[in-house]
Order: structure tokens, then sequence, then C-alpha cells
């Protein structure tokens, strides 16, 4: 939606996640449980900027589902 708004030419959008009990202190945190970890790989096609797709990825961070994911758990994003 907000590639479409600013007239960017964005034509695919396709995203992968996965899903992992990771143990805390692998994951960063220092605790000594597992926390659930998200894998998600987003894939933007189309002519855009590196500018742009980085733009592209910040809303997606912002996305109401991400935050709430992001509350309890550890999410790694890689950008393709």
């Amino acid at each position: 939606m907000y590639a479409r708004r600013k007239g960017w030419p964005l034509t695919h959008v396709s995203v992968d996640v996965n899903h992992d009990k990771v143990h805390a202190q692998d994951a960063g945190t220092g605790a000594g449980d597992k926390i659930d970890t998200w894998r998600r790989a987003i894939r933007l096609q189309g002519d855009l900027s590196t500018e742009q797709r980085l733009r592209l990825l910040e809303i997606a961070d912002k996305c109401p589902v991400h935050r709430t994911l992001e509350r309890s758990s550890h999410v790694v994003t890689e950008l393709l």
C-alpha cells in the first residue's frame, strides 16, 4: 500500500516466515530459557532504489503483527 501510494515501481512482494524455539543465550538475550525466534525473508521485486527498499523494510517493521510478535519474541529479518 505504501509503495502504491508513493508511486514506486514495486511489482511484487513475497514474504517467507519460519518459526523456531531458540535458547535465549543463543539469541543474544542472556536468559536461560528458550524463546520464540521468527525468521522473515522479504523479497521485493521492481526497479526500486536502495533507499526505497530500506524504507519499505522500515514500514514492514511497523506492521501491527510484527510489533506484537516482537514484544515476546526475537524477529530476524532478511531483505532479499
